[in-house]
């Protein structure tokens, strides 16, 4: 009798959790929208974080640990945390013997500075980190297919579960092509992102990643943790109406932040912060927003004028390329203009240290799932948790594959989305760099009311942004990227983890202890 999971999404949390289970004989059936080679994960750039110690710095698994639970602001889950530290250096090297071309001089890998971190930490290839994982991995899953482990359904979305008694028995997907609609029942793991859709024109991300999946699940009873902490990165630039991301591997290499304060150059981060211009994102762009809130500033440039010319051509070659084609200015001469950027959802589906979440059956890994990252995540630590996160959740589906069935049911409309840029303009209000209980108070209502009125998907999707508002009305502390300016400091009483799921209509936080967070 074949065994089968199911994954939606592949990523770089798909992608890996598809590599476990056929290394271990079990099938996969691969669903996503988009072929790998579209999947937001490919356009991560900056790196992954290993503490292997080849820049003679000393670091160790542990600095790792440390610098990773003080940028999360304490609220991460330790025990998850030290699982995913300690495999990183391994993750490196497998993942270089797949082929991925990690940036090397004389013979040695190269490790080079991440924002929040004290040692060389980050591997990585040039600024196109992402696209070179996803393609080891691509190639590597092919074989799978080859062989029969692993078969793929790109061009379908989640159309909905069927969920009876907290027990996942089947997802229906449709294909976006052939407009028929398919039941996969069995184990399901669910990597299909953040919430970039929410905020359509406002993100680093791929809008492919709307949100639509994790809307369903929560309106189905999926409980969520920690959804008020989102992070902008603060050097993104506008380009039409999409923001594209200027990768903290120039502050790496030694790019500086400054803003035009009585018409000279302040490079603001290096006067008030121990780590400076590698400070970690929540504090930047906290920075940033209440320097124009306070004193009016808001022309802030990335001045990377300052880099060697070998630097440019050997480590940011393809960061320079874009920043051209898409800007028209070179950063090896002009000061590039930016802004704060929404990048990163450090919340998101409930998730034990099994990545088993409170549906049986039913498993989250990657940016879909909330586990290591706590208020903030650092910059190198997103491949490594999606790799991670995807195995350990293949791990704990092995146990729970099952026979499988793949039948025709009746056609399901993935429904229409006509509210989201209200929506998105409302949560920007209540979900900004900066809050306060009458900005989160106001979007609430708003939101609320489209919950009530709207159509069948916009309705889920208030309704998951319901959640996100109450999650930060609830926490009267600021906490990492949660920046209350009424509740300006951070308090013990808050260091734990917000827990939040929809039980007969209504939306219901509580506070989790951390010790209890690596189990449902």
């Amino acid at each position: 009798m074949e065994k089968t999971v199911n994954i939606i999404g592949a990523g770089i949390s798909g992608l890996s959790a598809a590599i476990t289970l056929a290394q271990k004989n079990i099938h996969v059936n691969l669903i996503s929208s988009m072929p790998s080679e579209r999947a937001q994960s490919v356009l991560a750039e900056g790196g992954i974080n290993a503490s292997l110690d080849t820049m003679g710095e000393h670091d160790t698994v542990l600095e790792h640990f440390q610098d990773t639970v003080k940028g999360g602001v304490f609220i991460e889950d330790e025990e998850a945390v030290r699982g995913l530290v300690e495999a990183a250096p391994s993750i490196v090297r497998e993942l270089q013997a797949l082929g991925v071309p990690f940036q090397h001089e004389n013979g040695k890998l190269i490790q080079r500075n991440f924002g929040g971190q004290k040692k060389k930490r980050t591997a990585y290839a040039k600024s196109s980190t992402g696209k070179m994982i996803m393609a080891a991995l691509t190639d590597r899953v092919r074989k799978a297919e080859a062989s029969g482990l692993v078969k793929r359904y790109p061009s379908h979305v989640l159309s909905s579960f069927v969920i009876r008694d907290s027990e996942l028995k089947a997802v229906r997907v449709t294909d976006t092509h052939l407009f028929k609609t398919l039941e996969f029942t069995g184990p399901c793991i669910l990597c299909t992102g953040g919430l970039n859709g929410f905020f359509e024109g406002y993100t680093t991300g791929t809008t492919q990643n709307t949100g639509t999946a994790a809307a369903l699940a929560f309106s189905e009873g999926v409980e969520f943790a920690n959804l008020e902490f989102i992070q902008y990165h603060p050097t993104t630039v506008k380009i039409c109406d999409k923001v594209m991301l200027i990768s903290e591997a120039a502050r790496g290499e030694g790019a500086r932040l400054m803003v035009m304060r009585d018409s000279r150059p302040w490079y603001f981060m290096e006067e008030k912060y121990e780590l400076g211009n590698l400070s970690p994102r929540d504090v930047i762009s906290r920075e940033m927003a209440l320097l124009e809130k306070t004193e009016g500033l808001n022309d802030f440039y990335l001045d990377a004028t300052g880099l060697d010319e070998k630097v440019w051509k050997t480590r940011l070659s393809d960061l320079r390329a874009e920043l051209i084609s898409y800007t028209g200015l070179d950063p090896a001469g002009d000061y590039i203009p930016i802004r704060p950027g929404i990048h990163y959802f450090m919340g998101g589906i409930r998730v034990d240290n099994g990545h088993r979440t409170n549906i049986k059956n039913l498993f989250a890994a990657g940016e879909a799932a909330c586990k290591y990252h706590g208020a903030n995540r650092l910059g190198g630590n997103s491949m490594l948790g999606a790799f991670y996160g995807g195995r350990v959740a293949a791990q704990s589906a092995c146990d729970a594959a099952s026979q499988c069935s793949v039948s025709e049911v009746s056609y399901e409309e993935t429904g229409t989305e006509r509210q989201k840029k209200e929506l998105c303009q409302i949560l920007l209000k209540g979900l900004g760099i900066i809050r306060d209980e009458k900005e989160i108070e106001g979007a609430l209502g708003e939101t609320w009311k489209m919950a009530s009125d709207s159509t069948s998907a916009d309705a889920k999707r208030a309704l998951l942004s319901c959640a996100m508002l109450e999650c930060a009305r609830a926490r009267k502390e600021s906490r990492g990227a949660h920046y209350r300016s009424d509740c300006p400091k951070a308090l013990d009483s808050y260091k734990k983890q917000t827990c939040v799921v929809l039980k007969e209509g209504r939306i219901m936080v509580r506070f989790e202890d951390l010790n209890k967070a690596g189990a449902l």
